[in-house]
């Protein structure tokens, strides 16, 4: 039997122990096994208190069992649901009671998704949305999942690939006619109005994205500077916690160390390099060097010193905020140094300013993001395809003079890339990529 013809459970809530775990099961096999563990095929959609018992008539656990019928279920299959106490035992248990199921097994990461997906329950854009909502950790990431998860942007996908499709129609329709006189004519000229108006809302769309699609990743900073200037002390301040080591000895810092904030709802990762400084050790050389990489990817650096700290060593297109810390022991700010950039004064240790650059940090991730309420973009992907699709646009206007045959082959093509966006056409390339992401029992 194929994979995908075999019938799939997991564990679809949090890692146990819990106090409740849902362990959903889909495929052709659904109702046979609700019909085993519960003595009956419960009534559809509706929450059936029940003592679940294994093929041997042995209980497993007093649970609650629903049962959706396919089509109309979250796969769009026959699923059975079972709601069980959480704890390791009773999971075995009900693992080892499915698994003797004759065509049922373990479902992968991001089957039961993937069902969804290939039984037209949702489409591509939207898989990508509840898999961005899974993985949001701030408000600002999952409201944008949300609106993809809702269909905005498939929705004006689908309604662009319906207008593309109506404008081919008339312009085929112009070369069928062709030996009609002023057929044609009438038939291209309001093709090209309905090519022209999509054109500018797809452009449109485009442009008022920004860096949205960051929102996915976060920003990145980080924090660099000379040894044992407080750069451990600094992202412990700012994570609340302790999550570097602080030492008066410089050089303690050789690895690179991240830890994920939510600023006002905006995802940010801070790194702590180490001390950048010439040594001969080997393995803080190696330090310096993933240091001095990692400021050159970030999308903000904090370079950290004190009064007897060069004040700047980082030279990058990156921006850079220059932060005197140790304002408690009087540490005097650095000669030589340019006003253009951002200047900080802080105590790490005290916490006087930090409240003030963390504040500067939400404002650079407001005007980094810009204005991602409204974005319909989220992934790269879709950005792709929708520029594809604008491409393929615009030649079909500029070529529509040399012969229709080759507007109608561009619309093809629009049409085609707004197809693979929906994932309705050629992406079985991309789908494992897609859906492997999930997580077991989604």
């Amino acid at each position: 039997m194929h994979p995908r013809d075999q019938t799939i459970f997991a564990l679809s809530s949090g890692r146990p122990p819990s106090a409740i775990a849902i362990v959903r099961v889909s495929g052709p096999m659904a109702e046979p096994v609700v019909a085993t563990l519960v003595g009956k095929t419960p009534v559809p959609r509706m929450a059936t208190h029940v003592l679940l018992r294994d093929r041997a008539g042995q209980p497993i656990d007093d649970a609650v069992a629903l049962w959706f019928p396919g089509p109309a279920s979250a796969t769009g299959e026959d699923v059975a649901e079972f709601h069980v106490h959480g704890g390791r035992a009773v999971l075995a248990a009900m693992f080892a009671a499915l698994g003797e199921f004759e065509n049922v097994r373990p479902a992968e990461p991001g089957e039961f998704t993937r069902r969804a997906f290939e039984n037209g329950k949702l489409n591509l854009t939207e898989a990508e949305g509840l898999d961005d909502l899974i993985h949001a950790d701030t408000d600002r990431q999952r409201r944008q999942a949300l609106r993809q998860l809702k269909g905005l942007l498939g929705d004006r996908a689908r309604d662009w690939r319906e207008q593309i499709i109506a404008a081919s129609a008339l312009i085929e329709a112009g070369i069928d006619f062709s030996d009609e006189g002023d057929v044609p004519a009438e038939l291209i000229a309001p093709a090209l109005a309905k090519i022209k108006a999509l054109l500018a809302e797809i452009q449109k769309v485009l442009a008022a994205q920004g860096q949205t699609e960051r929102l996915r990743d976060g920003l990145v900073v980080a924090i660099a500077g000379p040894p044992n200037v407080g750069k451990s002390t600094l992202i412990n301040q700012l994570a609340r916690r302790e999550v570097a080591i602080v030492s008066p000895h410089a050089g303690t810092t050789r690895d690179v160390i991240e830890v994920q904030l939510d600023l006002d709802g905006y995802p940010v990762t801070v790194i702590d390099t180490a001390g950048i400084r010439e040594t001969d050790d080997p393995v803080e050389q190696e330090g310096v060097r993933r240091a001095r990489a990692r400021a050159a990817e970030a999308d903000l650096v904090l370079w950290l010193a004190d009064g007897a700290a060069p004040q700047s060593a980082h030279q990058s297109a990156t921006p850079v905020w220059h932060v005197r810390n140790k304002i408690d022991l009087g540490a005097h700010h650095g000669s030589g140094e340019a006003s253009s950039h951002q200047m900080f004064a802080i105590s790490a240790a005290r916490g006087d300013g930090i409240p003030e650059l963390i504040a500067a940090l939400v404002d650079f991730a407001h005007a980094y993001f810009g204005t991602s309420e409204g974005g319909l973009i989220s992934r790269t992907r879709q950005r792709k395809l929708l520029e594809e699709t604008a491409d393929s646009l615009r030649r079909s206007i500029d070529v529509v003079g040399q012969g229709e045959e080759l507007a109608a082959e561009e619309l093809r093509a629009a049409a085609h890339s707004l197809g693979r966006l929906l994932g309705r056409v050629d992406v079985e390339d991309i789908l494992d990529v897609i859906f492997r992401e999930f997580c077991v029992g989604k």
